[in-house]
């Protein structure tokens, strides 16, 4: 969720600010959310809570702004299909941030851009650019070093590393893949529906996604401890002020559409999450997540 310059416009100033800004507060949502998570909060209550409130301050924003939505029947079939996706990408990311060091959850899902490309294969017969299969292998050999694959910086060898990580990582990997797809249909069935409409309505769908996974579970699954209380509150905050600076801000500053500057959210993470929650990784895992970082911004800043 993030936004790059008009094409042949080079960004200003405050404009890659407030891009960092959002990346900051993406990853410092990904943190609270552990934090949350660690003491008592439920998943899909934190998806519920999120989702909701972040909807209703974007349909807000409408409302302010007399935007009046209109649908085709092909923008709704795929409004609903990608908002079922970023429901099911939701509650897997947060499955994952409830189970890996933050930062390397993160990066695990950072490999969307190989599913979007594997997606808009499948579905619409668009072969993958030359940058995309030059990123690929770059992608996977830093995610490779940064989750410690073989076990060598744990000490704990590969079926030990393994167990370990193995659930958290396949959370990421099927959030990378869900959003994947959503970004796919997004570009070719939703482009075309305003970008504030779409977020309201994905947002919305999610949170009903969330919630029926709440019911599946018996209720909701509220903090037992007041820093889980905190942190839903810095978690709720931090996506909905993200969303709404995304909205408000950034058209102004001539700041459109998706952005590689906002990738650096997993360095944020990384950084928020040793000094908040005391996770660390080895060096080689540092070095292994600037790979997929730098490789996934390369992406975003080639020419097209």
């Amino acid at each position: 969720m993030a936004a790059v310059p008009a094409p042949g416009r080079a960004i200003s100033g405050a404009a890659f600010a407030t891009l960092l800004l959002i990346a900051l507060m993406m990853g410092a949502n990904h943190v609270a959310a552990r934090v949350a998570f660690n003491n008592g909060m439920g998943v899909a209550t934190a998806v519920v809570f999120r989702s909701l409130v972040t909807a209703g301050v974007i349909v807000l924003i409408l409302v302010a702004q007399g935007v009046r939505p209109r649908f085709t029947a092909r923008h709704r079939r795929a409004l609903l299909a990608i908002g079922l996706l970023i429901g099911v990408q939701s509650l897997c990311l947060y499955s994952s941030v409830a189970r890996l060091p933050v930062a390397l959850a993160l990066l695990a899902f950072n490999t969307y851009p190989i599913w979007t490309a594997f997606w808009s294969f499948v579905i619409y017969r668009k072969r993958p650019e030359k940058a995309m299969l030059v990123a690929m292998p770059v992608i996977l050999v830093g995610l490779a070093l940064a989750l410690d694959v073989f076990g060598a910086a744990s000490g704990l060898g590969a079926s030990g590393q393994w167990a370990r990580i193995g659930a958290g990582v396949a959370f990421a990997l099927a959030a990378a893949g869900t959003f994947g797809l959503a970004l796919v249909l997004t570009q070719h069935e939703a482009g075309d529906v305003d970008g504030r409409v779409r977020t309201a309505t994905t947002m919305m769908l999610a949170g009903v996604v969330a919630l029926a996974t709440v019911a599946t579970q018996g209720g909701f699954q509220l903090p037992t401890a007041p820093a889980g209380w905190g942190g839903l509150a810095a978690l709720t905050f931090l996506y909905g002020t993200a969303f709404t600076i995304m909205f408000t801000v950034l058209p102004r500053l001539g700041v459109v559409g998706n952005s590689a500057i906002m990738n650096v959210e997993p360095v944020f993470a990384l950084v928020l999450a040793w000094m908040i929650l005391g996770q660390a990784i080895a060096p080689v895992q540092v070095g292994g997540a600037l790979l997929v970082v730098g490789a996934v911004m390369a992406l975003g800043l080639r020419k097209r």
